[in-house]
């Protein structure tokens, strides 16, 4: 059973089959599938955002992959006291790619 949310008064409307088709295609716009609370959202607030993340989600996996092989590389090199050129190598291309992103992304923005 779910906690009471505080939502006591209760709101009908009724609307046309077009309306009702222009609300289904602004909620698949912006994916959700939740009608009464896309619906609430609207009524508050007027409007509803929503944030594409893929680039920053991107990001945030060259960056755990940077930050994993930097982990490695630094267990290696404390375990035997070697550091080989190949690792370097290794770092210098990942963070390269995670450069890159991360000025595609700032220059994203900057457009906006």
């Amino acid at each position: 059973m779910k906690p009471k949310s505080g939502r006591t008064i209760p709101l009908y409307f009724k609307v046309s089959p077009e309306e009702k088709a222009v609300i289904d295609k602004k909620m698949k716009q912006l994916g959700t599938h939740n009608q009464r609370a896309y619906l609430r959202k609207m009524a508050v607030d007027g409007y509803v955002v929503r944030v594409d993340m893929t680039d920053v989600k991107e990001l945030a996996v060259l960056l755990r992959n940077c930050a994993n092989n930097l982990n490695q590389i630094a267990r290696r090199v404390n375990g035997t006291g070697n550091l080989y050129e190949e690792d370097v190598a290794d770092l210098k291309v990942k963070y390269g790619e995670l450069w890159g992103a991360f000025s595609s992304l700032l220059s994203k923005w900057e457009e906006l």
